[in-house]
């Protein structure tokens, strides 16, 4: 059994956290497991992306083209940007949040971020609603998340356990629970299990 995840946001939205308690979680299970991040520009607002391949016998890091059987993306373009990655049977959830990048304040180059969203539903399909889901593609509203959440600090976290709900991964949430009681500082640990809790709940 080979899982390839990849996980895509921008600088500062946690998608290093979310690939390490993956990881840890994954590990704990048995599994052998092997990621790559490109987080350069993570402190200027810049693209992160991180791969996690998960199973045994893994040799390489990095998920070819065409091979993500789950990609979790925390920004409409960011989703859009991995999608070659995603396989023909692959699963796609992304939080539906836009960040406007510099062009588009420029003169005479408009930006419409919901033109994002509406080129991933018409790949993967998707119903209208806070959230929009279908076999291959879940979006959640981030301000709903946000509402529910509480703190914008643990939105990865909770978009970790929708995912697990969604049973993406071959571990479930008391592994994630786990791995956060383990690998956080004890002040951010309740936080986040609340966050985690809340993620599940949501796409229940």
């Amino acid at each position: 059994m080979m899982l390839n995840c990849l996980i895509t946001g921008v600088g500062g939205q946690g998608t290093v956290l979310m690939s390490r308690l993956i990881g840890a979680a994954a590990i704990e299970r048995g599994f052998e497991v092997r990621g790559s991040e490109t987080i350069g520009m993570a402190q200027r607002g810049g693209s992160v992306v991180s791969h996690l391949r998960i199973g045994k016998g893994i040799h390489s890091p990095l998920i070819p083209p065409g091979k993500a059987d789950v990609i979790i993306a925390f920004e409409n373009t960011e989703a859009v940007r991995v999608l070659p990655f995603l396989s023909p049977y692959g699963k796609m959830m992304v939080l539906d949040w836009s960040i406007l990048p510099v062009s588009a304040h420029l003169k005479g180059k408009p930006y419409e971020p919901k033109t994002m969203l509406k080129y991933l539903e018409g790949n993967l399909g998707g119903e209208e609603g806070w959230e929009k889901s279908s076999e291959r593609l879940t979006v959640i509203d981030r301000a709903v998340l946000l509402e529910r959440c509480g703190n914008g600090k643990a939105l990865n976290v909770a978009l970790l356990g929708a995912a697990v709900e969604r049973k993406f991964f071959p571990f479930d949430a008391r592994d994630i629970e786990q791995a956060i009681r383990s690998r956080l500082p004890p002040k951010f640990v309740e936080m986040n299990l609340k966050a985690l809790a809340v993620g599940r709940e949501i796409v229940r």
